[in-house]
Parts: structure tokens; C-alpha cells; sequence
């Protein structure tokens, strides 16, 4: 849809607290759910969020025709706790998931199961990363390791982008016959057509596999980008340890393939005339460094790590081209899309319900983020486990032992310059040092929560069998010297 004058004076128009309901057009009946999650899609790569290099039309459109959230963030940013965190609404320690590889427990809290509850269809197609155990051939039987989903196409965890396969409710392998992301769109898409035949609202969530490494594209979409061209981000460090400019240029190509998707499954909606009272949300577990900091992958306080894009789309009750600066972050999509379908948000959740500010302009919306993670990952470069703020201004992070880094947002965006050992900035320092110390509190977090064994390395929670708790497999390790691998 072409972005007129009008539209684009509204999308740039700023305000958490500004009222984005559309009151001529009001949905009476309990809206669809479509939640899009490409898999370690940084907020960096995507054209309507600044990168004017990366193709990604379909969801630049998907922009203009909602609400976007540029402060969209995620608490653990790591595959595993990320979608614990959002399936449960709950933080990685509350929730169990504090690892990679663990399975999500069966008797929690879940987005799914509330729908459910609430007459909705579910329904999971992609990547699902929360079952533990060996990730192949990765099958997820019906039940209650499916957390409330009905209908099921998926597997467990698979980067075999090009010949990925996936299950429905049998161990039978259900082969791709093309890339992963055209291929689970035409699944999705196929799921919409079924719909038409049942009345109950839905909620269908595609989890793709790309942009995750490793980095190959098509070559249909690949050869649409010179890398020798591409510009890079003023802390982008080429040094051996980071990501070269062909897998940032693989990794553009695999994120307009999943653009690519989404424009599937928006056209199947506009066909079938779902469009006007279903929500979209596209967001992403996580970021990825792609030689931000001279560093790879994800786990880290850096932008590149952390800040996901946030784009919620409901033409019935949002304006188009409008935007809230409003902190959305992953412990809080639950609570707000129970809220936007009206459906009583449980507890259990410790995520903010957003639905308020967001389509009426009352009450307050959350001004800051909150970060864990648990243990060191060697293998990209985490040395132990840390916790963190961000403010509109200010990235805080520390380890349990000491300060690690904190960055002025307004001066430093790419942030270059550490302020944390300076002596100017003790007094901020103890500001962000009281501001994480409130949110652990709020949130029952402890520093007892971490672990220093290097559990997430070399596929350790994932090799031999499943373990529910990282204190399983350190009990397991210790019979089994000789299987841990140190």
C-alpha cells in the first residue's frame, strides 16, 4: 500500500501515552492472533526500523498499516528463554528456562493454553525450542508438552534452512521442498484456509528458522546484495572472532526471504477478508552482534543483542502509521495481546498488560527494560552470567562480582565508549546500580539463580537426554565425567 503524506506524518508522530484506537470501526467480536517470529532477527536489519539496504517491503508495509514499538526488547536474549519468556509471560527464572536446551515446564502458566480456555484455536507452525532433549528429529507428541497448542506443525529445533522437515502429530517427517521460510509460510497460509470453516476466533504463530545462522541464503535472494557495498555499523569490527560482510550479506538475503514470508501470509489474510479484525505482531526471540563489538550470536548487553523489532498491526483498532515509545518487551506480549482479545490475564504473569495505553491512552506504559542471563557461553564470548537496565538513556549491565558496561544512549548510540569504570559517572552508576536492584526485587530474581559450570557449551544439555534444570545436569555430569567434556 503506497504511504501517503498523512500516513507517514503519523508514523512519525511520538508519545507512549497517545491513544491509537480507531472508535468507527471498533471490533465487537474477540479479535484473530497472528504472531510472526523469525528466529534471531536483529531490530538493525529491517527497512521501516532505518536500514535502508535491507529489502523488506511486506513488513515495512505492515508498519504503515500499524502501531510501531521501537523500544521492543528481550529480557534473556537466547533462543530457549526468549520463547519461555514470551509463551509464559513470565521471566526466565520464574518460568525454569534459564538455559538453552531445557524443556519448558508442562504445569506453568501459558499464553496458549489461556486462548484456549478462552475458545480460541491454537496453532504452532516452525521452530518450536522449548521441549529439551536432543533437537533431532525433534518430534513434540500431541498433549501437554505442546502448551496448548491444537494444531501442530513443527519441530523441535532445526538449522537445516534449505531440507528442514517437520511433524504433525506422528513421528513422520514431513519434508520442506523448498526454503524454510516460503515453506512454513505456505503451511501457515494453508491453516488460514482451513479456518474459514470454523468459527472460533485464532491465534496462529509462525516461528521461522532464518535469519539464524548459519548464514546462507538463497541465491535468488542472496545475489540481491553486494557485499563489498553494504554499509556497516560504526562499531562493526572485522577481526576473526566476529561476522564477515558475506554472512551479513547472507544474513539480509535470509531476512528478505522472511519478508518474503510475511507477505505471504498478509495476502492470504486480505483474501480471505481476515484482515481488518486480526492482530499481527512481528517481533524476534532475539538480536544478533554480527561483528557489532568485534563480537557474534547474542546473550549480550548490546543493542545488537537485545533491541528486536516491535510491529503490532490490528486495522480495526489501531491507526495506521502510528507509533508508541512505550518499553514493549518480550515479558510483556502475553498479558497485552490477552488484553487486546479481552481475555483476563492470569496472575501468574509477570509482564505488563499494554492494551490500555496502547488502544485507549490510560494508564501508564513501562519506561525501562529488564535483562538476565544465567551462566558464561564460551563459544560466543559470554564470560558468566550478568543482569541488566535500560532506560530511554542509559544500558546498564553487571556481572554478580562486579560493574560490566554502561553507555549514555543520547551521546554514544553505538555505544563505544564504556562509562562504567569512569570516576565522572559513579553517581549514574549508582542510579542504573538502585534501578536493578528494584527489578530484581520486583521480580524475585536472585544472583543464586546462575550457574558457572559451562552447561550451554558444547551441546551439553542437548547430546544425551533431556534434562529439566541445569542442577539435573550437573548431577548427571558428575557420574558421567567422562561424557561432560569438562
Amino acid at each position: 500500500m503506497p504511504e501517503n503524506r498523512d500516513t507517514r506524518r503519523r508514523f512519525l508522530a511520538a508519545g507512549a501515552a497517545a491513544p491509537f484506537i480507531r472508535t468507527a470501526r471498533a471490533a465487537q467480536a474477540r479479535p484473530n492472533i497472528v504472531f510472526l517470529m523469525p528466529d534471531q532477527l536483529r531490530y538493525h536489519t529491517v527497512g521501516c526500523l532505518g536500514n535502508n539496504e535491507v529489502q523488506t517491503p511486506h513488513i515495512d508495509r505492515l508498519a504503515a498499516d500499524g502501531l510501531t514499538l521501537p523500544n521492543t526488547f528481550a529480557n534473556t536474549p537466547v533462543c530457549c528463554p526468549a520463547r519461555a519468556v514470551l509463551l509464559t509471560g513470565q521471566y526466565a527464572h520464574r518460568n525454569g528456562m534459564v538455559a538453552n536446551d531445557l524443556r519448558l515446564r508442562e504445569d506453568g502458566v501459558s499464553f496458549a493454553r489461556e486462548l484456549a480456555g478462552a475458545g480460541y484455536r491454537t496453532a504452532f507452525v516452525g521452530k518450536w525450542h522449548l521441549d529439551g532433549g536432543q533437537r533431532t528429529p525433534g518430534f513434540v507428541p500431541p498433549g501437554e508438552r505442546r502448551q496448548g497448542f491444537e494444531w501442530w506443525a513443527g519441530n523441535q529445533c532445526s538449522h537445516q534452512h534449505f531440507k528442514n522437515w517437520y511433524f504433525r502429530d506422528t513421528p513422520e517427517q514431513i519434508l520442506l521442498d523448498t526454503f524454510e521460510t516460503e515453506g512454513y509460510s505456505r503451511v501457515a497460509c494453508d491453516y488460514l484456509r482451513q479456518s474459514r470453516e470454523d468459527r472460533r476466533p485464532f491465534y496462529l504463530t509462525v516461528q521461522w528458522g532464518p535469519p539464524h545462522d548459519p548464514y546462507k541464503a538463497p541465491e535468488e535472494y542472496r545475489r540481491r546484495y553486494d557485499a563489498a557495498k553494504l554499509t556497516m555499523r560504526p562499531n562493526w569490527r572485522e577481526d576473526g572472532r566476529g561476522t564477515t560482510r558475506e554472512d551479513i550479506a547472507h544474513y539480509y538475503a535470509m531476512t528478505t526471504a522472511v519478508d518474503d514470508g510475511v507477505g505471504m501470509v498478509l495476502k492470504t489474510l486480505d483474501e480471505l477478508g481476515l484482515a481488518e479484525n486480526t492482530i499481527v505482531l512481528f517481533a524476534s526471540d532475539h538480536g544478533d552482534m554480527m561483528g557489532s563489538q568485534g563480537l557474534r550470536l547474542k546473550r549480550k548487553p548490546w543493542e545488537e543483542s537485545i533491541r528486536v523489532p516491535g510491529i503490532i498491526r490490528w486495522p480495526a483498532r489501531l491507526k495506521p502509521g502510528s507509533r508508541s515509545d512505550a518499553f514493549f518487551t518480550h515479558v510483556d506480549f502475553a498479558p497485552t495481546l490477552l488484553g487486546m482479545a479481552g481475555v483476563p490475564v492470569p496472575r501468574a504473569m509477570q509482564g505488563a498488560n499494554l492494551a490500555p495505553p496502547l488502544l485507549e491512552g490510560k494508564g501508564r506504559a513501562p519506561e525501562e527494560a529488564f535483562f538476565q542471563i544465567f551462566g558464561p557461553y564460551n563459544a560466543g564470548g559470554v564470560a558468566a552470567g550478568w543482569r541488566g537496565v535500560r532506560t530511554r538513556r542509559h544500558m546498564y549491565a553487571r556481572y554478580r562480582e562486579k560493574p560490566w558496561v554502561l553507555y549514555d544512549l543520547d551521546k554514544d548510540p553505538y555505544q563505544q565508549r564504556n562509562l562504567a569504570g569512569e570516576a565522572s559517572a559513579a553517581p549514574l552508576v549508582k542510579d542504573m546500580e538502585a534501578r536493578l536492584a528494584r527489578w530484581m526485587k520486583q521480580t524475585g530474581d536472585s544472583w543464586n539463580f546462575n550457574w558457572t559450570h559451562p552447561v550451554e557449551d558444547r551441546g551439553r544439555l542437548y547430546r544425551h537426554r533431556l534434562f529439566r534444570t541445569v542442577d539435573e545436569y550437573l548431577e548427571w555430569a558428575k557420574a558421567h565425567p567422562d561424557l561432560d567434556g569438562g
